[in-house]
């Protein structure tokens, strides 16, 4: 008997193994072409950035990762090839961008990009490459730190300043130790570095390959000021005068450095008048000081005390430059080379002789005046620094001349007990004689204080040597 029921059923399951065949044949041949797709995919990545992969919105796709470190590095073009110049008054510093090696790190970017979508982690690695979502990578961009702080280290070693404190130390009616405030300074480096990144911006869009940046300082301020440690009115630097004394013979060396110490830490009352001869005292080989020459009788000879007037010669100009009232002073017999030296004009000497020949001034100023010296035995130079209170004066030397030049007399031998037969030493060098004379002028607030016409008339001077006759 014919089962319709059992051959509908047959019928059933061979349509259903045949769509089973039919679905996994065309299951077998999708995975054929995903796998090959997916082949070839690779294939044409091998060695080369997935898509949608930007390094700075800049498309690297399909790019090796040598590529990448090329194109990169011709970025680094603009930056490599500019010099930077850190400033400060007369200091300079400069360093190139090739030395800081300067730019986008090419080698990372290449790397950074070449290892996306290859990671290892199967999921992550599927999604960045085929999400339709941009993978956008931020490049580095370095510089050689180590060698920008040696540039900058290097500029702050000439420029920073210690703070320096005053110190005033008094007795026995004079100051026995003085040393100014001032304020120190120092670079502040992590400034000039903001300034410097960022000036990294413009230099892509800017031709010129020179960036200058002022350094940035920081002003240091002393704890105790020179005007907070005295109650004297001695708050600041009022004049200085400065003269040099090379090729002195020891004696004479000694003695300026003796006569410039007795001077040191000397006050002088407001509307007092200092006397040079008086504060020195007395000038002989009981006092500490040595023979050395000196001008005595129209004569150069050995005397207690040569050098006392490159003492007073270098005050005198101190007190030119305070725009102080002089009230005695005598130039020299003749010209003496030492107060020539370091281009100084005749005129400007002040020659001191006890007891008719002085140097004199007046303190005029609102404030005591302290004066300080600083000899420098080795580069052999004089300093005299005036302290006191300002008070808007300005002190001019006008009109400087120099004329009725008169040629020296002829070269004078003396004998000399002290030095060996056959033997000269020159001890005055040949100077013409000459006339000088300057205007000193003294003003305030368009006040005239003094307006003094000083007049040097210097005789013409024979070079001289010293014969020795001593057996």
């Amino acid at each position: 008997m014919y089962n319709y029921n059992t051959m509908r059923n047959r019928e059933n399951k061979k349509i259903i193994a045949d769509i089973m065949i039919g679905l996994t044949c065309g299951g077998l041949f999708l995975i054929f072409l995903i796998t090959l797709a997916l082949h070839l995919f690779e294939q044409k990545y091998r060695n080369r950035i997935y898509p949608h992969v930007t390094v700075a919105d800049v498309a690297v796709s399909g790019k090796t990762k040598e590529e990448v470190a090329n194109l990169w590095l011709s970025k680094n073009e603009p930056f490599t090839s500019t010099t930077f110049t850190f400033t400060f008054n007369s200091q300079v510093a400069t360093v190139s961008g090739a030395e800081l090696a300067l730019g986008y790190d090419a080698t990372l970017s290449a790397t950074q990009a070449m290892a996306v979508g290859r990671s290892g982690h199967v999921f992550a690695d599927f999604y960045a490459k085929f999400a339709p979502s941009v993978t956008n990578l931020s490049p580095l961009f370095r510089w050689d730190e180590e060698t920008l702080d040696d540039v900058l280290n290097n500029l702050a070693e000439h420029i920073n300043l210690p703070v320096q404190d005053a110190l005033f130390t008094f007795a026995n009616g004079r100051v026995s130790a003085f040393r100014p405030s001032r304020n120190g300074r120092h670079v502040n480096i992590p400034a000039i570095k903001e300034k410097f990144r960022e000036s990294m911006t413009a230099i892509p869009y800017n031709t010129e390959k020179n960036i200058t940046i002022s350094a940035s300082i920081i002003v240091d301020k002393p704890t105790f000021t020179t005007e907070g440690v005295n109650s004297l009115g001695i708050k600041e630097l009022i004049g200085t005068g400065y003269s040099e004394f090379a090729h002195s013979i020891p004696g004479r060396i000694h003695n300026v450095t003796l006569a410039a110490a007795r001077i040191n830490g000397v006050l002088i009352k407001p509307g007092d008048t200092f006397s040079f001869n008086e504060v020195l005292g007395d000038v002989s080989a009981l006092t500490g000081f040595q023979p050395a020459y000196i001008i005595k009788d129209g004569r150069t000879v050995l005397g207690d005390g040569g050098g006392v007037c490159q003492v007073s010669t270098t005050l005198f100009r101190a007190v030119l430059n305070a725009g102080l009232p002089i009230e005695a002073r005598k130039e020299h017999a003749y010209r003496v080379p030492y107060y020539e030296q370091a281009n100084y004009k005749p005129g400007l000497d002040a020659t001191v002789f006890a007891p008719s020949v002085d140097l004199k001034f007046k303190n005029d100023t609102p404030g005591y005046i302290l004066i300080q010296t600083k000899t420098d035995t080795k580069n052999l130079t004089l300093t005299f620094e005036l302290y006191g209170t300002r008070d808007g004066r300005r002190a001019e030397i006008l009109d400087h001349k120099v004329w009725g030049q008169t040629a020296p007399p002829p070269t004078v031998y003396q004998d000399d007990p002290t030095m060996k037969i056959g033997t000269t030493k020159q001890v005055d060098f040949a100077a013409a004689g000459t006339r000088a004379s300057f205007q000193y002028r003294v003003t305030r607030s368009g006040e005239v204080l003094q307006d003094k016409i000083f007049a040097s008339i210097y005789r013409p001077w024979a070079a001289v040597f010293l014969r020795g006759t001593a057996q």
